[in-house]
């Protein structure tokens, strides 16, 4: 078998595409392509990358260690699927949109939604072509043939369909709820999307009439008709619930009433509060419980409503001071605490303090849907990697509330839901042709469109219904899939949901294994974004170092759960571990030249030991990558290489290579293979465009089309 020779030095740009395109022309990263018989499956669903920008750090690590799953898998002789898609990112890609016509002069709000609808699709269609061509250089192993997309039209029905089906069994709502409101991006979000900060504010204690109450925002105050105090609190026992009291409040007198309410804190404050049930969630469930008014102060756009009177039109932080200038004017300031640390809620895309709002909205009920996800967990059907993510969902879960899946956007999917006027809302997949209530034919589709994460929340049987071939076979060959690799922080966004929906709509769990990653870091440890300057690009560093160094630079060390700070210098190290293969197989492969593949040299004993060892090393690193635990099996790998397989082994094999000894010649040969084509298919899943370029070129025997489909060694 003639022996090919390598360059003598290893180029990653002349050999990447050359090799993608080997690996795609070959039809194995179809399942049903794979040679055997597989009757055991191993399915990956890729977490859909928002189709808005490009790829980043994080996405590198998804990348990278989901097809590390992917090709162990594979080589191990599963029928192995890991499935591609991209994510239409409703709020988010809206968000990235509105950035670009900000820059342009232009604003959404002054466009036709139709024309805003479709200018964001344009943009994210380029988006998806140039992110699946960048998801490829990562070296992604996925079946493209099975490439979904949030808004495929198949997609969007089983959406659709699971909606009508919480509808139809009360489980989906329109309630005329307390929401968080962006005032910036005019939408309501779910609590998931908002995000606390802390901040120091004035804290003023206002004269209400006998009671002095205290607030951060005296722009609210002026609706507010109730006072409430603990039952228990003595220094009220002479006040009675429900007694009214005349006094002078800020456009003048009010008749105010006493609330006695257990959730008021004694300790805080002065014990006494009133009341703005419109713009609190506390207020707001004070007021539903004693049926109380609810009156709106602040409209939509954050603006002071004309119940402020001469302060009507301002914005917040324009009209506060001049506020708390007319409360003190009037006698109605006791006195301010300037340095008031307290919680606030933002938009966690913008920034913006979320301006609490009643506005009625889609909710879908919780605690039915969550009681079957936390007996599946309790029962130990999933798994967590790390395992405190158990006790973290749990918890969630245990204390979840309604969810407000209603977005007041253009970019998503629209609820299927119509408006009668007689009060009915109908649910279903096409408008129906009259109202069951009244038989009005005159029906009105609501605008709003589905909170993005309710469809993620369903891709991993999304995915598997809508793949465009036979529904029984696809769901049933690869549902439940094995594992749902992503990033810890989306643990409640998206994990616990799937796992929610999943068991509702199909009776099984999505998946049996949940493993999560930590962020990945700059250099200095500290979180990337555009406004540090700190954001690092994949493939800026692939570019310079080759994607199999980036790759496994991102595996080895980084333990699941953990933070993995990028620092280039790391990367470096293991471009130069890439070219000591390069060098090590090419040193191999340039002394088999006479070599006869099939001759079964007669080994010596200490060959016989070596191979012995290098059976025990692959015995520990298979455990290590059934265990999951890539980071301490590429180490391992790593180690070998390096310092016994280059620096040992091939050391003390020159000079039996260099001999006059042709049997023992042919022995040092017949162990350096050996040891070389076995390293190579462990090396695989980290490092697979060099692991691939070097295999093609070995003299053996039954080589198969690619080292992808070989048999992990054993």
């Amino acid at each position: 078998m003639k022996t090919m020779e390598l360059p003598k030095t290893y180029d990653p740009k002349k050999v990447e595409d050359k090799i993608y395109k080997l690996w795609q022309k070959s039809g194995f990263f179809n399942p049903n392509n794979l040679p055997g018989k597989r009757k055991k499956p191993f399915t990956i669903i890729m977490p859909p990358t928002n189709a808005n920008g490009s790829l980043h750090a994080g996405h590198a690590l998804v990348m990278t260690i989901e097809d590390i799953m992917t090709r162990y898998k594979r080589m191990a002789g599963f029928k192995t699927l890991w499935l591609p898609g991209l994510d239409h990112a409703g709020f988010e890609t809206q968000v990235v949109y509105e950035k670009q016509l900000e820059k342009q002069g232009r604003s959404r709000f002054q466009m036709p939604k139709e024309q805003l609808y479709k200018e964001i699709r344009d943009f994210t269609e380029k988006n998806k072509k140039n992110i699946t061509g960048q998801i490829k250089k990562m070296g992604a192993s996925c079946d493209w043939s099975r490439e979904k997309y949030t808004l495929d039209k198949d997609v969007v029905k089983i959406v659709c369909q699971t909606f009508k089906q919480l509808f139809d069994e009360g489980l989906a709502y329109k309630g005329n709820k307390i929401v968080n409101w962006c005032p910036k991006h005019q939408t309501s979000l779910s609590d998931l999307e908002t995000t606390d900060i802390t901040q120091k504010d004035k804290f003023y204690y206002l004269k209400y009439g006998p009671f002095t109450i205290a607030t951060a925002r005296p722009e609210t105050k002026f609706g507010d008709k109730y006072v409430v105090v603990h039952p228990n609190d003595k220094r009220y026992k002479n006040f009675k619930n429900g007694q009214k009291i005349e006094l002078e409040w800020l456009n003048g007198p009010v008749i105010a009433t006493v609330i006695k309410d257990n959730i008021v804190d004694m300790d805080f404050g002065t014990g006494a509060m009133t009341i703005t049930p419109w713009h609190d969630p506390v207020d707001f469930e004070i007021s539903r419980r004693h049926n109380l008014e609810k009156e709106q102060i602040i409209d939509f756009s954050g603006r002071l409503l004309p119940i402020a009177s001469e302060f009507a039109g301002m914005k917040i932080t324009e009209a506060r001071p001049k506020i708390v200038e007319k409360l003190k004017a009037k006698g109605l300031l006791v006195k301010v605490d300037e340095n008031y640390s307290h919680t606030v809620k933002t938009c966690y895309k913008c920034g913006a303090i979320i301006e609490p709002q009643i506005k009625e909205q889609w909710f879908i009920k919780m605690k039915p849907l969550a009681q079957t996800a936390i007996k599946a967990i309790n029962s130990n059907k999933i798994k967590f990697i790390p395992d405190r993510f158990k006790k973290i969902s749990l918890h969630w879960l245990n204390n979840i509330i309604d969810w407000n899946i209603s977005r007041q956007i253009v970019w998503g999917i629209r609820i299927p839901a119509w408006e009668c006027g007689c009060g009915q809302n109908l649910v279903e997949l096409k408008k129906p042709i009259k109202c069951p209530n009244c038989g009005s034919k005159e029906l009105t589709p609501t605008t709003d469109v589905f909170d993005t994460w309710f469809s993620s929340g369903q891709w991993p049987f999304a995915t598997l219904l809508s793949s465009g071939r036979s529904v029984s076979k696809d769901f049933k060959t690869f549902y439940p899939t094995s594992i749902m690799e992503t990033a810890g922080e989306l643990i409640f966004f998206w994990v616990c949901r799937m796992i929610m929906l999943g068991l509702y709509k199909t009776g099984e769990i999505p998946f049996k294994t949940v493993y999560l990653h930590g962020l990945v870091l700059d250099t200095h440890g500290q979180k990337m974004s555009k406004s540090k300057g700190n954001v690092i690009n994949p493939l800026d560093i692939t570019e310079k170092y080759g994607t199999d160094a980036l790759r496994i630079g991102l595996v080895i060390g980084n333990t699941p759960g953990t933070p993995l700070a990028l620092d280039e210098n790391r990367i470096r190290g293991y471009k130069n571990f890439a070219n000591k293969i390069w060098n090590a197989s090419r040193f191999v492969l340039l002394n088999l030249a006479d070599f006869k593949p099939g001759a079964k040299p007669k080994l010596t004993k200490k060959d016989e030991t070596i191979l012995k060892n290098l059976k025990v090393f692959t015995c520990q690193t298979t455990n290590l990558m059934d265990d999951l635990k890539f980071y301490a099996a590429g180490e391992k790998i790593y180690h070998y290489f390096w310092h016994t397989f280059a620096d040992k082994i091939i050391e003390e094999q020159k000079p039996r290579l260099a001999g006059p000894d042709k049997k023992n010649r042919q022995a040092s040969q017949e162990l350096l293979l050996e040891i070389l084509q076995t390293t190579l298919k462990l090396l695989h899943p980290f490092m697979p465009f060099i692991t691939e370029e070097i295999y093609q070129k070995l003299p053996i025997k039954n080589k198969k089309e690619c080292l992808m489909i070989e048999e992990w060694p054993k």
